[in-house]
């Protein structure tokens, strides 16, 4: 009834757009055939470069299609174009009938159907299907004698998940949601989308040179809340050259000093001020961006922000304790810029929380059956490129992960050999130097891998007991093999505790 109410001639004067797309390439397995109904021209120019056309699809499909659709108004506008009607502001999401409503908003995350909105929905339709959607990107990781291997990774916001896919050398398919199936005993991965929906705060040439170059290239681009200058230059946060004196950004006229009407100071940039792009528009997109078929996926990373419990990258002994002790015991500290407050650990299981629409012990039991289905899954690793010393430092270049990327390639074809230690398997010393001196050509000191690698023991105890907190007193569908598998690892450390000590150097696991 309130959505007839609200949508009730919210269009009037305004013009329909109507448009078609596919979710996962076309003509495929993975393909999901979307409408999208909108009277927004960003939101209709955005899917255009976010998304695959979809009309044929719905032809190949024919009367069976089972699609979803997307239905969305900005309403009554003021006179900035903003929408006015913010009481009458909502979203509904139906995951039964696949159908999507919001309405009296201009918000990307909630106008911008086939992104998250559409994830919810995946999510639902994936866990009665028996395949996975999930917040990760897909990459190529480019090993020996021009191999490629995939690889798929989740990580919260802010915790080098865009960076993770678009590292130098490497070959990116997507950076942010992925259908996986099951096909001939083996996990083939694909892009939802084929284009980039990204934060553009602290682009800037040197710690981003893809991303920089791309955007500064002749190709079709859509930036939103950023700051227009007097001589139509562009500026945000964290940019290269000088802050500019004056402008116009979200809040208006802006000069530098603006506050808010709680006197904070007003950025030149809004901090979540986004870039649409193309991928096909990137020097290091993979040719398998649109395979059909999808990716081989050889592992799947998991990794938050973390400056004192996780080492830099560790593979797991199975599946069941890669999708348990590393994807449903997933963390993330906050920096200033997301809560205020630093420091403060947000439970984030597999990086999904926002966006799993079915009760959460299902979507980690559908995620168990998932790979223990398979002879030989993907291999599944955590990383954590935060971690500092007891002075606050961090104990990692940001480069760091082109050479965790590197051992994982390794890992997954068996030609490298690792450490157990309680929590998983470590790499070797000699393999990191001779990985740093080859992909990053600089030496790696012993005494660098043992502050990295040391096995933290007080700091994991604690972690369990905070996950095992989250699942008892939050998750009544929890499956019983996750408290078995934590238990499990808090006896591992324990027992290592014993025989070694609080803090555990890389050596006595030799």
């Amino acid at each position: 009834k309130e959505i007839n109410e609200i949508m009730k001639d919210i269009m009037k004067g305004h013009e329909l757009y109507i448009r078609f797309f596919t979710l996962g390439p076309s003509n495929s397995m993975f393909s999901v055939p979307c409408i999208q109904l909108t009277d927004s021209s960003y939101v209709s120019h955005s899917e255009k470069l976010l998304y695959r056309p979809g009309y044929e699809e719905f032809v190949r499909q024919g009367k069976d299609a089972k699609f979803f659709k997307f239905v969305h108004s900005e309403g009554e506008l003021d006179e900035r174009n903003i929408s006015k009607n913010i009481d009458k502001r909502r979203v509904y999401i139906d995951t039964e009938e696949g159908i999507v409503y919001s309405m009296n908003t201009q918000y990307g995350g909630n106008t911008l159907g086939l992104k998250k909105l559409a994830m919810r929905l995946a999510i639902h339709r994936s866990s009665k299907e028996g395949w996975l959607t999930e917040h990760m990107f897909v990459m190529g990781v480019h090993g020996p004698n021009n191999r490629v291997s995939y690889f798929t990774g989740a990580f919260p916001s802010l915790c080098g998940k865009t960076s993770t896919s678009m590292v130098e050398g490497e070959t990116i398919v997507g950076d942010d949601i992925a259908y996986l199936r099951k096909k001939d005993d083996r996990v083939y991965a694909v892009n939802v989308e084929r284009g980039m929906f990204g934060i553009i705060m602290g682009v800037n040439s040197k710690d981003d040179p893809l991303i920089w170059k791309r955007l500064h290239s002749p190709e079709e681009t859509i930036i939103s809340n950023i700051l227009v200058t007097p001589n139509k230059g562009v500026h945000w946060i964290g940019k290269d050259g000088e802050v500019p004196e004056k402008g116009i950004n979200h809040s208006g006229e802006w000069f530098k000093g603006k506050k808010d009407d709680n006197g904070n100071e007003i950025t030149p940039s809004h901090r979540n001020a986004r870039f649409t792009i193309s991928l096909d528009t990137l020097n290091n997109v993979d040719p398998k961006l649109d395979a059909p078929e999808g990716c081989l996926v050889s592992g799947m990373i998991y990794g938050g922000r973390d400056s004192d419990t996780w080492a830099p990258i560790v593979q797991s002994f199975d599946w069941t304790h890669g999708i348990i002790n590393k994807a449903s015991s997933l963390e993330s500290e906050t920096t200033a810029a997301t809560l205020g407050q630093e420091g403060v650990r947000k439970f984030n299981l597999m990086s999904n929380l926002d966006f799993i629409s079915i009760p959460l012990g299902r979507y980690i039991q559908n995620n168990l059956d998932f790979g223990n289905s398979l002879e030989n899954p993907p291999l599944l690793f955590s990383v954590n490129y935060f971690l500092k010393d007891k002075d606050g430092n961090f104990l990692n270049e940001k480069t760091d992960k082109y050479v965790w990327l590197k051992w994982t390639e390794l890992r997954a074809h068996n030609e490298i050999d690792a450490l157990k230690t309680p929590i998983g398997y470590i790499p070797k010393y000699e393999d990191l130097k001779k990985l740093f001196k080859e992909v990053l050509n600089r030496d790696y000191t012993e005494e660098a891998y043992n502050k990295q690698f040391m096995i933290r023991i007080p700091e994991l105890l604690a972690k369990i007991e905070r996950i095992e907190n989250v699942y008892k007193t939050k998750v009544p569908d929890t499956p019983e093999i996750l408290f078995t598998n934590l238990a499990e690892e808090k006896e591992r450390l324990n027992k290592a505790k014993e025989e070694f000590g609080e803090y555990i150097t890389p050596d006595k696991w030799q």
